[in-house]
């Protein structure tokens, strides 16, 4: 049942970031690619995580991959909402 819901969120967050991803194309506005690109992390990081019998979500490397897509949508919002010189 695990593997049912790891696969579940691996594809629900690849097409997430391919919606971002077309309105990245539509708007090039780089606040989408920076979710497209933070939700493809997320999504080859649970895909590991399903795939690799004895992987741990506590592990540095795929706690460092977590940590590197959340902080693309930190710094995507940062981005966005900085005063413009």
């Amino acid at each position: 049942m695990e593997q049912i819901l790891t696969g579940g969120i691996v594809a629900g967050s690849f097409v997430a970031g391919l919606f971002f991803f077309r309105f990245w194309r539509t708007t090039r506005d780089g606040f989408f690619l920076y979710f497209a690109g933070s939700f493809w992390i997320e999504g080859i990081n649970r895909l590991a995580l399903g795939l690799l019998p004895e992987a741990s979500e506590l592990s540095p490397v795929f706690y460092g991959l977590r940590v590197v897509a959340y902080g693309l949508i930190i710094v995507a919002i940062w981005q966005k909402n900085r005063p413009r010189a």
